[in-house]
């Protein structure tokens, strides 16, 4: 994978295809190859870009400054620019969704069009805030093996982990491979983040899809009709036997989703 050097630390990403730029930003704790099967099947109309984060992947934090959570997305601009990208789509799970929000709090003329997936934009309540934290310093102290084995039945619909075991099993390489520093960075950094539904929802004017799978346990369907309710020009999609990972779990019905939406935006910015 090619890397840039940005705010003093190396972002690595892909590059597929070809045509209008489409930015995917992961979860946590995974990385860039959460979206393959989305790499595969937009890069056939598309340019697609799928970074580590920082701290996840290859990519790297910083070896003094703290991070915030603002910085996730101040890295993914930097990249952008470097790429030369001006404008371009953009997608994000979970809090990979939360981080899509800040990106489009610091440039929003730069984005044309929001994809929402299995996330929300309120504030943590005070239980989940300090939950953050906890889980943070269980990480760095016990790392990311047993975390995994226990949260992956959250991460899917847990009768999919043994029905889907290709699925499981890379989101579980995923999770065991991440480090515990970073994902542990940016949970106390996301445990501070600012209040998307209230500061950055109600200037969001552009398209905006939301999908969300039926028994997801962290994001739920109610977090997903807020996110629809609070914005201007939105579609939401459920995703029918899925968790909170519908991008993997039933990968052909969310990739036709997204394709749909972008096909159906018009020059006039609606859909």
């Amino acid at each position: 994978m090619p890397a840039v050097s940005i705010n003093n630390l190396k972002i690595y990403y892909k590059i597929t295809g070809k045509g209008e730029p489409i930015l995917l930003v992961h979860g946590h704790p995974f990385d860039h190859t959460m979206w393959d099967p989305q790499t595969k099947a937009f890069s056939k109309l598309y340019q697609v870009i799928t970074p580590d984060v920082r701290g996840y992947g290859k990519s790297g934090l910083p070896k003094s400054a703290a991070t915030r959570f603002e910085d996730y997305a101040t890295d993914l601009l930097a990249l952008m620019d470097t790429l030369g990208i001006d404008s371009f789509h953009l997608s994000g799970l979970s809090q990979g969704g939360q981080i899509i929000m800040e990106i489009f709090r610091q440039a929003p003329s730069r984005i044309k069009s929001l994809i929402f997936a299995d996330t929300f934009a309120s504030l943590d309540t005070p239980e989940v805030k300090q939950g953050r934290y906890d889980t943070a310093d269980r990480l760095e102290k016990e790392g990311m093996d047993t975390y995994s084995d226990e949260v992956i039945y959250k991460m899917i619909k847990p009768e999919h982990v043994a029905s889907q075991p290709t699925v499981a099993t890379h989101i579980i390489k995923m999770m065991k491979a991440t480090s515990p520093k970073g994902a542990a960075t940016a949970l106390r950094a996301r445990a501070e983040r600012i209040d998307y539904l209230k500061d950055v929802l109600p200037t969001i004017n552009i398209p905006t899809l939301v999908i969300v799978g039926r028994q997801d346990e962290f994001t739920p369907v109610t977090k997903a009709e807020e996110l629809q309710q609070s914005l201007q020009n939105c579609k939401l999609v459920i995703i029918e036997d899925a968790g909170h990972m519908p991008n993997l779990e039933h990968p052909e019905e969310f990739n036709n989703a997204v394709l749909d939406f972008l096909e159906g935006i018009s020059d006039s910015g609606s859909f």
